[in-house]
């Protein structure tokens, strides 16, 4: 019933939605050797920029073109394929889907006859929430997703080294920011695509967070050598520093919210808390540090009040 609803929901937004001529304006840009980024914007979900916010990128190899993620709609996928195909005249052959979020995931639809890639988990959360997603970002962004639905991933991948076409990818199964979150190592131009686990000068995420799970994802990614980082979201970096960014907010969201639970806060004065310069610098504050609140603050509360009960007991 829920699928139905969400359904004619879907219907009605695209019978009603202006007829207008939506570009992403999709421009790659060489990162590495073979490796093209179509960079998103550092904001947040909106009809302005069509949901257009991750970091999407393509390795042109000898056996084909490998994406790293998909793009929110059916209408990026589309134009990420014609953009590609500007690029070179190989196919798509791979593309490696990072998380379960709708802005990795729902651009693939563009791509049917391509091996789509992701981790086990990672597929069971797109079967099970996509169409939630989905309706959404319909929600949310509007016209540029009509004519979008979930497609699932269609290959199912283990953590280990994979050769395509003379690239030499290493398959990282992480977690944390999901509960299941895929990083690829390219070490033949020594490019690491961190997927969420890696936000660049931008409020991380946390509708799925795990936190300490999280953290070590972060230490685990610390110990790598690489080149070249490529966030999920913000700019690429030739060094570590979006990792220690990343850890940074994670470390001060739980501490302070740890906190103001300890001091019996409610939920809306913790919303009114004014972070520090460094956090509230960051794109998309206060909005992600708010919804933040919303995700973890209850299970923090419950947390701190369960000593006393445990003693009246």
């Amino acid at each position: 019933m829920r699928t139905t609803a969400a359904g004619v929901l879907i219907l009605l937004m695209c019978a009603t939605a202006p007829a207008v001529d939506l570009h992403y304006g999709l421009t790659p840009r060489l990162i590495a050797e073979d490796t093209y980024l179509f960079e998103g914007v550092n904001e947040d979900f909106s009809r302005d920029n069509g949901g257009n916010i991750v970091n999407v990128a393509a390795i042109v190899t000898q056996a084909g073109v490998v994406v790293i993620n998909a793009g929110p709609s059916r209408l990026y996928g589309e134009q990420l394929r014609a953009a590609i195909a500007r690029l070179t005249d190989q196919p798509v052959v791979r593309i490696f889907i990072s998380k379960l979020h709708p802005d990795h995931f729902l651009g693939s639809q563009a791509f049917p006859q391509v091996t789509r890639s992701t981790l086990a988990e990672t597929i069971t959360g797109i079967s099970d929430q996509g169409e939630q997603f989905t309706l959404n970002m319909y929600r949310m962004v509007g016209p540029w997703m009509i004519g979008t639905e979930v497609t699932l991933p269609n290959d199912t991948v283990q953590p280990g080294m994979v050769e395509i076409g003379g690239h030499r990818l290493e398959l990282l199964a992480l977690a944390g920011h999901t509960p299941s979150d895929l990083v690829v190592l390219d070490h033949s131009t020594g490019t690491l695509f961190t997927g969420g686990v890696v936000f660049h000068n931008r409020a991380p995420t946390t509708p799925h967070a795990d936190l300490a799970g999280w953290r070590a994802s972060l230490e685990t990614l610390d110990r790598l050598e690489f080149r070249l980082l490529v966030p999920s979201h913000g700019p690429v970096s030739r060094d570590h520093r979006p990792i220690a960014q990343t850890r940074d907010y994670i470390d001060w969201l739980e501490e302070s919210l740890s906190g103001a639970a300890a001091e019996g806060l409610d939920m809306a004065e913790v919303l009114n808390m004014k972070p520090p310069e460094r956090i509230a610098a960051l794109a998309v504050m206060p909005a992600e540090y708010q919804r933040s609140v919303s995700h973890l603050y209850p299970a923090l509360e419950r947390a701190a009040f369960r000593p006393a009960t445990e003693q009246v007991q």
